[in-house]
């Protein structure tokens, strides 16, 4: 099994454009709660366990396995989701399958929007596993911009290289 650090480096190498990274942080939530959603529907339960609480458990049991600090905080990020999804789920037919449906196709365009801005396809397109990485990069993005595990930041930018975006493009143009 490849690291945390492998697996994020690999997906920061295709999300190095702030643009696209500040897109993820719209996009990525509003997959997850529409799959959290459509998997949440009481009437898909088996035993009384839906197929979101399993892929909740299976994600949180991936995470964790690859880094106790990062995976405690996916579980705090996922288990409101996982709530606001069984909350869409139980409403009407209709209004849940608006609600999944537009979470979920809205969030996939805004990820191609960040990608056009990056000029690179998505991570997923190359290695599924991309799907579960993207939303531990938000997380790992949002310690290290607060201060939190530099070492990790450190050694992910020096695999995948720097940030980049128009506002750093635009002033270093305008002083030349």
């Amino acid at each position: 099994m490849r690291t945390i650090q492998e697996h994020l480096s690999s997906y920061a190498s295709y999300h190095r454009d702030r643009r696209n990274i500040a897109t993820h942080y719209v996009g990525i939530p509003m997959i997850v709660l529409g799959i959290f959603a459509f998997l949440g529907r009481p009437a898909l339960a088996l035993s009384g366990v839906t197929p979101a609480l399993a892929v909740l458990v299976l994600g949180i049991a991936f995470y964790l396995r690859l880094d106790l600090r990062f995976g405690l905080a996916m579980l705090a990020v996922n288990l409101p989701a996982f709530l606001i999804g069984g909350w869409v789920a139980a409403q009407s037919t209709s209004h849940w399958l608006a609600g999944a449906s537009g979470l979920f196709v809205a969030g996939w365009v805004i990820q191609f929007i960040g990608h056009a801005f990056e000029g690179k396809k998505p991570a997923f397109v190359d290695d599924l596993v991309g799907l579960l990485i993207g939303p531990l990069f938000l997380v790992a993005e949002t310690a290290f911009a607060v201060g939190l595990r530099p070492e990790l930041g450190a050694a992910i930018e020096a695999v995948a290289g720097p940030t980049h975006g128009a506002r750093r493009e635009s002033a270093a143009r305008a002083t030349v």
